[in-house]
């Protein structure tokens, strides 16, 4: 390797990691916004969320590369060309491909390890992260008495206190409503005070309750209508467990989140992909005999015999006789039957067609997301080199505005590739297909040293048009 190929590297290098890390973390940030409600208040320790994080972040590494290629290319030629390091290498006479060259090799072993890191690394950490996520949400948020206000966290019970002291552990003015033999407030427990602890490895709440009352109403055929349906009990000191196992946090096993698309690789989509595609031109197929009971049919005898002989050795025509109310009635309510029969048929055809387009767009965007990166560098390197500034000013800017162009023609092909409005590769390609002649436009500049702007067939078509005017 050449001390020219190791300056320009070393220049790559360090804003590369730099941006990525940004990126990734504003992204990361970004989408986990989004489940900031599910997580907060679950009490489930720092290893969990970091775990869940983690996962997430290796979910968002695919989308994060592109951006971080631009970003970095751009700072790493336009810190280049600012301190007129570009400008003597060109002087020495190197052209600007063989400057990219070293950096461009680069870029294309990071797209190839990200088409296998997402097609292989990135469905399991799908696998991992939202099953995780799942379970997450399922977990009850820890338990948290309020001051006059009932808490129906506990199954069976609803608790109200009116005041906490001494950090919750000591209660005043309890009452419970004990739903644990069903019925409505068939069991109350009044207490003026009490304490509140965890025992046995935090698996019960133990409530020690004083100078209280329990009411029973024994609701039930022996003792309905009678003095003894209506029970209270007066204790000076009362001991109640509530089992805490309904805020243990158990885990979901992973496989019955396998079948999820974003959780296959490339295989498994094309096998999924073409199971539905079979599935939908046997419905297809099979619409004609489906549709046919619907239908009645009359037969007619074209030929008709007078006295033994056909008349002048021709068929006569049949005559109908003429419709009436119930036949018009009939005829209608088949009518009505076979739009609906098609209509409901049609729908389930276009949403078998419409999930067949969801695994084949995954399938693609495996390709796209790695391909956008070497894209994203063909714009990114020739432009830093045309505007000469470095730093995290105009790079940012550009990249930002380049980035959000792809995003917005990535999502537009692929809604239009899953309502089958285009073909599934035209969508998903299209905003790589429309940000490549813009890469190779202004690598075409920048190794002309022309301005951003400045395109030279234009400037001298119209001198030459001038002239033939004089």
């Amino acid at each position: 390797m050449k001390k020219l190929d190791k300056l320009i590297l070393r220049a790559f290098f360090g804003p590369f990691l730099l941006t990525f890390a940004v990126v990734e973390f504003i992204l990361l940030t970004q989408y986990m916004l989004k489940y900031l409600d599910e997580l907060v208040g679950k009490d489930l320790g720092a290893e969990v969320f970091g775990e869940l994080l983690f996962y997430f972040s290796v979910n968002m590494a695919p989308v994060a590369l592109p951006l971080a290629v631009l970003l970095s290319s751009l700072m790493t030629f336009g810190s280049l060309g600012e301190h007129y390091e570009l400008t003597a290498i060109k002087t020495s006479g190197i052209a600007l491909t063989r400057i990219l060259r070293p950096v461009l090799i680069v870029v294309t072993f990071i797209t190839i390890g990200a088409f296998f890191f997402n097609n292989y690394v990135v469905p399991k950490a799908n696998l991992k992260a939202y099953s995780l996520l799942w379970d997450i949400r399922q977990k009850k948020p820890a338990m948290n008495f309020k001051e006059g206000a009932f808490y129906n966290g506990i199954p069976g019970y609803s608790i109200k206190v009116n005041e906490k002291m001494n950090e919750g552990r000591t209660l005043k003015d309890v009452m419970i409503y004990d739903h644990t033999k069903g019925g409505t407030n068939t069991t109350v427990i009044l207490a003026d005070s009490g304490e509140m602890y965890m025992d046995h490895d935090d698996a019960y709440l133990v409530l020690e309750l004083y100078d209280g009352n329990t009411y029973v109403d024994q609701n039930n055929s022996s003792f309905r209508n009678s003095s003894e349906q209506f029970v209270r009990q007066e204790f000076d000191e009362s001991k109640l467990m509530l089992s805490m196992a309904s805020f243990n946090f158990d885990r979901t096993k992973e496989e019955l989140f396998s079948d999820n698309k974003m959780m296959k690789n490339i295989k498994e989509l094309d096998v999924v992909t073409d199971s539905l595609q079979r599935h939908n031109r046997r419905d297809v197929e099979m619409y004609a005999p489906n549709v046919d009971p619907f239908y009645m049919y009359f037969k007619a005898d074209t030929g008709q015999v007078k006295n033994g002989m056909r008349l002048n050795g021709k068929a006569l025509e049949r005559e109908l006789p003429a419709p009436t109310s119930e036949t018009m009635l009939l005829a209608t309510n088949k009518a009505r039957n076979i739009k609906s029969f098609t209509g409901s048929y049609v729908e389930r055809i276009q949403a078998t067609q419409r999930e067949a387009n969801n695994y084949e767009v995954e399938i693609w965007r495996k390709y796209t997301q790695s391909a956008s990166i070497i894209i994203m560098f063909l714009i990114g390197a020739p432009l830093g080199a045309i505007i000469k500034k470095g730093g995290l000013g105009v790079p940012v800017v550009i990249s930002i505005v380049f980035f959000i162009a792809m995003y917005v023609m990535s999502i537009l092909g692929e809604k239009w590739a899953r309502e089958s409005i285009v073909s599934i590769g035209a969508g998903m390609w299209g905003a790589n297909l429309i940000l490549l002649p813009i890469g190779l436009f202004f690598l075409y500049q920048a190794r002309n040293d022309s301005s951003l702007l400045e395109i030279d067939f234009w400037r001298k078509l119209m001198t030459r048009l001038r002239r033939n005017k004089l």
